[in-house]
């Protein structure tokens, strides 16, 4: 049974620009969106469209040149807010794993809720939780190196959820796997969000991704696009 959306605005955004190069390679020009608790968003493009910068922005991980965003009620440019935002409400998942390569999959689970302070007990029981959630608890004393792709991915997306985050921001995180693996990890974001009521922004260049969210944004050019 799917949770319905609440109707609480957790992104809000209004004409974000971004450029590079001292304004010589525009990338983001002018984009505004809501997303609500709840639903799930594809941002929608081709390679070199401002997916990708659009979502860093979102998560803190750059700085719009002009506009206004909140996220989760923060803003995530300003440093105070930003740390706040990634260690209680958000998480990141990007197309390249991002793991610790020498470090077991439970270690690898461990890292942000040491940084927010967690007890060993709840992360204990949490990492249990989540492991068991996406089939990969038998991996947990696995090397990261040492599991498949799609195992990865889940390991990222359980990172991701270890501090119950409200937003999940997904970077083309089926862009590095094979078709049928690349469902999978599809499949488990769309169950986040219909049974635990994430909300999961989604970029994507692929369409039948995109067609299987709530709803679809379409970037092209640094903007959003009817």
């Amino acid at each position: 049974m799917s949770i319905p959306s609440t109707g609480e605005i957790l992104v809000a955004g209004r004409d974000l620009k971004k450029s590079y190069d001292r304004g010589r390679v525009p990338v983001l020009a002018g984009v505004s969106l809501d997303v609500q608790a709840g639903e799930m968003v594809a941002l929608w493009g081709a390679s070199g469209s401002g997916k990708s910068t659009l979502l860093h922005l979102l998560g803190g991980l750059d700085v719009a040149d002009s506009g206004e965003l909140t996220v989760c009620g923060l803003n995530p440019h300003n440093e105070t807010d930003r740390l706040t935002l990634r260690r209680r409400h958000l998480g990141f998942v990007f197309q390249l794993h991002n793991l610790i390569p020498d470090l077991t999959v439970e270690e690898n689970l461990r890292v942000p809720a040491l940084a927010a302070g967690m007890s060993n007990q709840t992360m204990r029981a949490r990492t249990r939780e989540l492991a068991e959630a996406v089939g990969i608890a038998h991996r947990l004393d696995h090397r990261v190196q040492d599991v498949s792709g799609g195992e990865r991915q889940r390991t990222a997306i359980c990172r991701a959820l270890m501090n119950s985050p409200r937003l999940l921001l997904a970077d083309e995180p089926t862009g590095s796997l094979d078709e049928e693996t690349g469902d999978t990890v599809f499949s488990l974001l769309r169950h986040l969000v219909n049974e635990r009521g994430i909300a999961v922004i989604l970029a994507t260049h692929e369409r039948r991704y995109a067609e299987q969210c709530d709803r679809v944004l379409r970037v092209r050019a640094g903007k959003i696009v009817a």
